[in-house]
């Protein structure tokens, strides 16, 4: 018997009779999906295009603005232009929800964020350019109209902020409105050999120029608004009194507890500055002014002529999550802000210092925690070393006892003299108390939360602080008994957080919480009632999970 077949060569079935002939409802039927599949090949074609023709556009544009931006300041360029408005317009909750889970990484998160929504923007315009030309033109345009009214709305922006937005703006229409066209005639029946070629490579050639000066543009920009070699030639002031290196004895010698002074590569950041202010010394003054009978203004020059001090400090922000990482310990040069508030000659009433960076962030402090002895300062150095841009350079505000966002402005170039009753700082209106104390807080660092150690003695390590209250006490919990009080290493400065260690002996295998409290040095102890970072700072016992095996 022969194997059976679906059919052969010659068309006959399996069974050997002939196979039917298609009938014209097959042809029609054969027709029709044809047609649609190439219909919708064609319109997968025409969609490709237009997007390619958008992004180049676009692209083009970013490039433009890149250029333009090289007279007009960094922050003015097309996507650092957006990023600012996006950070002045973002709802408090979805700030800390990047803080929290970005970072210092947030800005990097934000611009992602700005060239995607830039890209998408480009991608229907170049779409919608294929059968509404003058309307994709005009919404391209419009982008950059959009684009230079964020740049001059920012607070530090002058007029001329507006023209890198406006000039990407203009590029882009008029790259998109040459591409389609060309890009259009390719499709027509009638098109010729050379247009597919011109299509090609003005569609390349332009790509290829947005990318050189868009990338020379930027580095343009960088080397232009450079500093480095500015910071460089600094010369600290020697300090009235150079204070010795901390005792040994305030870092517990306990295997993966960090240092007692935060590197400064390593020091925390949290601002809203998409683009760090560059500031050149020999540009920098501060002014004085407002409720005082004698305003004034010094020069950096100025500054490093005034007597200058060494202080140790724990600088710790609001975002700070309960045992997050948003604090750090330093030692800061600086001269005492008290006596330039005195020789301003403060007027009676007056309560708020609200100062002002170089990029036009505005903070507001009490006056009184300047004048009431503590060692507030306007610091240059900190580890010894100049300032760095993302800390400040050339100058910065630093007042102990308080959250950095009531105290620590960067790139300070103003201080106004005013009240809390007739001034905002940037952050009351989102929802930040006016004035925020720190509060204490403790932290468990060594092990980390989810490790595994060895059953018998376990060494448990933290940190504690509450700044310009110093620390009394710090006590650790074990699976919710009983509060054992841990070792405190020595004290530093009121102004300084303290480590601490706890040998726990006869840790039993298994699952445990650990739990760790701070008193302060008024003796009050560390709240438990867990409050989030608004209005005033977190709150409630940091905890950990720890499997002993």
């Amino acid at each position: 018997m022969s194997e059976q077949r679906p059919g052969d060569e010659n068309g006959r079935a399996a069974t050997g009779r002939p196979a039917p002939a298609p009938g014209r409802e097959d042809v029609r039927r054969d027709a029709a999906t044809s047609t649609a599949t190439s219909r919708v090949a064609a319109l997968g074609g025409r969609i490709a295009r237009g997007a390619l023709v958008g992004l180049v556009a676009g692209g083009a544009g970013l490039a433009v603005g890149e250029l333009v931006a090289v007279t007009t300041g960094e922050a003015s360029a097309p996507v650092a232009a957006a990023g600012d408005w996006a950070i002045s317009v973002t709802p408090t909750w979805l700030e800390q929800f990047a803080i929290r889970n970005f970072g210092s990484n947030d800005k990097t998160v934000l611009l992602t964020g700005v060239y995607v929504t830039l890209a998408l923007a480009a991608v229907v315009d170049g779409v919608l350019a294929r059968t509404r030309l003058t309307l994709a033109s005009i919404l391209t345009a419009v982008t950059g109209v959009v684009g230079a009214l964020a740049a001059v709305t920012r607070p530090a922006a002058d007029t001329a902020a507006a023209l890198p937005s406006l000039l990407a703006g203009l590029a882009a229409a008029v790259a998109l409105r040459r591409l389609t066209i060309w890009s259009l005639k390719v499709t027509e029946p009638s098109a010729e050999p050379g247009e597919r070629r011109r299509f090609v490579l003005g569609a390349l050639g332009t790509a290829a120029g947005a990318l050189a000066a868009g990338y020379g543009g930027n580095a343009w920009i960088k080397k232009r608004y450079n500093v480095s070699e500015a910071r460089a030639k600094v010369v600290l002031p020697t300090p009235a009194k150079v204070l010795p290196a901390p005792r040994a004895s305030v870092h517990p010698k306990v295997p993966g507890l960090g240092p007692f002074f935060t590197p400064t590569s390593e020091f925390y950041r949290v601002d809203t500055a998409l683009t760090l202010p560059r500031v050149d010394p020999r540009d920098w003054k501060l002014k004085i002014h407002g409720m005082v009978e004698r305003p004034f203004e010094i020069t950096f020059d100025e500054l490093l002529s005034y007597r200058f001090e060494e202080h140790d400090m724990t600088l710790s922000c609001v975002s700070n999550p309960v045992g997050g990482p948003y604090v750090g310990n330093a030692r800061w040069l600086g001269t005492p802000l008290a006596p330039l508030l005195r020789r301003a000659g403060v007027r009676r009433g007056a309560d708020m210092l609200l100062s002002t960076s170089a990029d036009g962030m505005t903070l507001g402090s009490p006056v009184e925690a300047v004048l009431d002895g503590r060692q507030a300062m306007l610091a240059v150095a900190m580890n010894g070393e100049t300032l760095p841009v993302r800390n400040g350079f050339p100058c910065r505000m630093l007042i102990p006892g308080l959250y950095g966002y009531v105290s620590a402005t960067k790139w300070v170039t103003d201080l106004n003299i005013t009240t809390f009753a007739s001034s905002d700082a940037y952050w009351t209106p989102r929802g930040y108390a006016p004035q925020a104390p720190v509060k204490t807080a403790s932290r468990i660092d060594v092990p980390k939360s989810g490790a595994t150690v060895p059953a018998g003695t376990v060494v448990l390590a933290g940190t504690a602080w509450a700044t310009h209250r110093g620390l009394a006490a710090v006590e650790v919990q074990i699976d919710g008994g009983a509060w054992h009080e841990a070792t405190l290493a020595k004290a530093d400065t009121a102004d300084t957080w303290r480590q601490w260690s706890y040998r726990w002996t006869g840790a039993p295998k298994g699952s445990h919480k650990v739990k760790v409290r701070a008193t302060d040095g008024t003796g009050a102890v560390q709240t438990p009632l867990v409050q989030d970072v608004l209005p005033n700072g977190a709150t409630g016992h940091h905890t950990i999970t720890v499997r002993v095996s």
